[in-house]
């Protein structure tokens, strides 16, 4: 037993040996870093500890401490040496046991990452080559697992086929799927477009699925990592589908919105996404969740109610767009093997792919911005998910000002959730509210004056309710306040998006009339402020804005 009361797991050894007041940093040769430093507080997540991904290989390497003496030639060893431990870690005069502790829980909060996780440049340095990273991303933008796509085993993806019976089942309902053909829908090779003939190399792959290791036992016992489980006499496959999150619902309204369900698998807890397909601009827009819950309590927002759970890690957050992706090519091949075109050629439930993103979903995104901001930078990053920035709208309810600050480092357009202009009325629907909504605007107005001429468009989201927030009094005021905005930062365009309130069993909240809705929209308008209503999608079926929230539902059939 070590000081700390047990003996202190890989990642905080090497925090330990972190910089601090007066300690010197550390730098590290063994785990892949070229020179870097290894400050907790300085630690670039995208890059992570390359070594926990090839641990079973590093034995030998040495871990060289700040003062540039210490060597560590075997980490797991060293972690099973207590007394070893330390001695490697004993910090100099005037590094005090609480600043090691604040150190240790800095290191344990480091989070690990999958393949969805890393940049580029840090994926190709772990495989060895930028066309190796470039194949792997190819097949991640499509919705497939590189990890079994290139695996040189007889192990298939069963995902596609899960997914297709589940949308079948999903849309039985409207209409005849007896004749639908699901045995030719694998995979569609030509979908990874010029590399599809680009191999992984079984180097390369090894190398994957020690990434995929590393990442599978963060999850559990950090020091399982490299003593993978037996399966049938070999090791097993980690995959995307075992080791970061599954899909485990699916459910299609009428208007073809699809909200997906998926369980992590780091804890078992669920959060939901939503595809909203838009047949007359041949695109889906993909609701995406930060958070299992949120903590802000509207009073009108199912997830709300919730309260917060966690939040969700950077792989977790694009995990849902590799499933939208996914499930949006499966259907599209089902549709496109069918020999009876005539069954599903005009059919709602057709799914675009994915060309818009919006974080609508679970979550505050500012509460959250660590992971929400690098999974941005992923979403745009054209070597990888490839979205113009333009496409991509984080929405925030603004805890605080610093929100916007903060939120405004990603590459994305930003909404802010206003609901109402009145202070006092704000709070009755936010009771989180801690700041007046001029204090709120002022953080939103120096954010955008920081941001390119391009991304100082946004959007002001108000969720309408009868009798509560839709009078003239209030269009008025929204009116206005939308034109100071632009008025204080100069070449800004605000956009005012009117939401009618969605039904989550609220004892007094209403929908208000269209009448009273088209009324208000033309106030707003009349004040020079562009000025929409947000066509309702999904609230047969709870995938409406307002109204996600997990609760245990049948698993998709395997």
């Amino acid at each position: 037993m070590t000081k700390f009361g047990r003996s202190p797991p890989l990642l905080s050894l090497l925090a330990l040996s972190g910089s601090g007041a007066n300690h010197p940093s550390t730098s590290c040769t063994a785990f892949g870093f070229r020179s870097h430093s290894l400050s907790p507080c300085h630690f670039d997540r995208q890059h992570q500890l390359p070594s926990l991904n090839r641990r079973a290989k590093q034995f030998g390497h040495s871990l060289l401490l700040g003062d540039g003496t210490t060597k560590i030639t075997s980490l797991l060893t060293l972690h099973q040496d207590v007394s070893a431990v330390q001695e490697a870690t004993t910090p100099p005069i005037g590094f005090d046991d609480e600043e090691i502790i604040t150190q240790q829980a800095r290191a344990e909060a480091m989070i690990v990452h999958s393949p969805l996780g890393f940049n580029l440049k840090s994926l190709s340095y772990e495989l060895d080559g930028s066309g190796r990273a470039a194949v792997v991303w190819d097949c991640l933008r499509a919705g497939i697992d590189p990890n079994l796509y290139y695996s040189s085993s007889d192990e298939k993806d069963i995902s596609d086929d899960s997914i297709a019976h589940a949308w079948i089942d999903a849309v039985s309902s409207s209409i005849s799927t007896s004749n639908l053909d699901v045995s030719d829908i694998y995979q569609d090779k030509n979908i990874l477009g010029r590399r599809q003939g680009q191999g992984l190399g079984a180097a390369a792959w090894k190398k994957l699925q020690n990434i995929m290791d590393g990442y599978h036992c963060s999850n559990n016992d950090l020091m399982q990592a490299g003593n993978r489980q037996q399966q049938g006499g070999r090791e097993a496959i980690y995959t995307i589908e075992n080791s970061i999150a599954s899909l485990s619902h699916m459910k299609v309204s009428p208007d073809g919105t699809t909200k997906l369900l998926l369980k992590m698998k780091k804890d078992g807890l669920e959060v939901e996404s939503v595809i909203i397909p838009w047949l007359d601009k041949g695109f889906s827009t993909l609701c995406v969740s930060s958070q299992v819950g949120c903590k802000q309590g509207c009073t009108f927002c199912a997830t709300g109610r919730m309260g917060k759970l966690r939040s969700l890690t950077t792989d977790e957050i694009i995990v849902q767009v590799y499933y939208a992706n996914k499930v949006c090519r499966v259907v599209s091949n089902i549709l496109n093997t069918q020999n009876d075109v005539n069954c599903i050629s005009d059919h709602a439930n057709v799914l675009p792919k994915v060309d818009n993103i919006v974080f609508m979903g679970m979550g505050e995104p500012a509460d959250n911005a660590d992971a929400v901001v690098p999974a941005v930078t992923t979403l745009v990053d054209r070597r990888m998910f490839g979205l113009a920035q333009s496409k991509v709208t984080i929405s925030t309810v603004a805890p605080d000002p610093s929100a916007f600050a903060t939120l405004g480092q990603a590459p994305a357009a930003l909404a802010w959730s206003v609901h109402a202009v009145d202070n006092s009325l704000r709070r009755r629907l936010v009771p989180t509210t801690k700041h007046s909504m001029e204090e709120l605007k002022q953080g939103l107005v120096q954010a955008l004056s920081s941001r390119s001429n391009k991304l100082r468009r946004t959007m002001l989201e108000v969720a309408l309710i009868e009798g509560v927030n839709d009078s003239d009094k209030d269009a008025k005021l929204l009116g206005a306040f939308s034109q100071s905005i632009m008025d204080e930062v100069a070449g800004s365009k605000v956009v005012v998006n009117l939401i009618p309130y969605n039904a989550i069993d609220h004892p007094t909240y209403r929908t208000p009339s269209m009448e009273k809705v088209m009324g208000f929209q033309k106030m707003v308008t009349d004040c020079g402020v562009l000025c929409y209503v947000r066509t309702t999608r999904g609230d047969e079926d709870s995938a409406a804005c307002g109204q996600l929230a997990t609760k245990k539902k049948r698993a998709v059939k395997k």
